[in-house]
């Protein structure tokens, strides 16, 4: 990973994206304090080494072939968007990136040359259990309204509920977490406000032992970042800051992913994404990276929308996780175009986009890491 910050516009005008980097990236270049070692992450995978027998006590409570599969490909690259057990578009474009990237027959199906590449990794459970750390379910949480108008009077786009930060943390969804953890007795829930998502109900609290999906390569080291806060957002979604310098980065319309390759040209990621739709089409062709901002802001304008009235006003919308383009905005020599994260991780590959190519919160900070200024983009039909 290179540790840098890019000078990037004071407002990006975006197509679809219209966003503006947070403070953190410094209008000189110049690069913030580097921060103190945190403490070790109570929630960060304990993985046996290749080969070695599992410990009893780290056993699944039961099999799990499909999630233990994902769990793999996630933390090898090859990210399954949602971690949640079921063989979807984005698991086969996980086995697809995998088998590219060890010389095997494409197919994104399991067969027996690719169960023997990933034999290695045979010992690593599905799920593991943790304990809920108290500073992690501190908060603040808050549901996101439904108006950019109300969002905008948000100190932050924070995530709505305990469930829901514990969902990025672990690669998943709500849904998954709730189903690893049924909690038999418990009293319906009242309902909520008109327009608020049920991420926004808490149903976990601090102390709480819970099974969660065994996401891994998942540790910090901050002598390898410059920001505070980023290494604060990394550790939140379980991403390492050890990840593979990435020299060109390759966008298929027709396959819906987003490769990317090292100097030799060698496959080292490759996430599912959504970008374009029939109003604002991927722009194909060779772009690069012009710069990147960490944890960014968000310009609302109405004007660049086509599914919004030109009457609303121009917002400027707080950062955070639930912020339309999530933690992380990768600015690119297309001007109005980037690649960026989503408050909503279960429709990537799923939904249109505004133009911009979106990916998982964990995987935009993935490739936030990965890329420079210079980075090549393809754009491929």
């Amino acid at each position: 990973m290179r540790a840098w910050l890019p000078t990037l516009p004071l407002v990006a005008m975006l197509t679809a994206c219209n966003m503006a980097p947070n403070k953190s990236d410094t209008s000189d270049g110049t690069q913030a304090e580097r921060p103190a070692a945190p403490a070790p992450d109570p929630l960060a995978a304990h993985d046996p080494r290749p080969g070695e027998p599992l410990p009893p006590a780290q056993a699944d409570d039961r099999p799990r072939p499909v999630m233990q599969m994902q769990v793999v490909l996630d933390r090898l690259g090859f990210t399954p968007g949602v971690i949640d057990g079921a063989e979807g578009l984005s698991t086969r474009n996980a086995i697809a990136g995998f088998q590219e990237a060890h010389d095997l027959d494409v197919t994104g199906k399991i067969d027996d040359a690719t169960l023997a590449a990933l034999r290695p990794w045979a010992n690593i459970p599905a799920t593991r259990v943790v304990t809920i750390p108290a500073d992690f379910a501190a908060g603040p949480f808050a549901p996101t309204p439904p108006k950019p108008e109300d969002q905008a009077k948000l100190p932050a786009l924070a995530y709505q509920s305990l469930d829901e930060k514990l969902a990025e943390r672990f690669h998943t969804t709500v849904a998954v977490l709730r189903t690893l953890n049924p909690q038999p007795g418990a009293r319906p829930a009242p309902p909520l406000p008109p327009g608020v998502s049920e991420d926004a109900r808490s149903t976990f609290r601090a102390g709480q032992q819970i099974r969660v999906p065994n996401v891994g390569h998942d540790r910090t080291d901050a002598a390898r970042v410059n920001d505070a806060a980023w290494l604060g957002t990394l550790r939140m979604l379980g991403v390492s800051t050890d990840q593979p310098e990435a020299d060109k980065i390759v966008v298929s319309k027709s396959k819906g992913t987003l490769k990317a390759f090292d100097k030799q040209g060698k496959l080292v990621a490759m996430y599912t994404a959504t970008m374009g739709s029939r109003h604002d089409p991927l722009p194909l062709g060779e772009w690069k990276v012009n710069g990147l901002a960490r944890n960014p802001d968000f310009v609302y304008n109405p004007k660049l929308f086509w599914d919004v009235s030109d009457d609303k006003q121009k917002l400027h919308l707080p950062p955070g996780p639930n912020g339309p383009v999530g933690v992380a905005w990768i600015d690119l020599s297309k001007e109005h175009y980037g690649i960026h994260g989503t408050p909503e991780p279960a429709t990537i590959g799923r939904a249109e986009s505004h133009g911009c190519v979106r990916l998982t919160n964990w995987d935009v900070a993935r490739l936030a890491q990965m890329v420079h200024p210079g980075t090549q983009v393809l754009f491929e039909a």
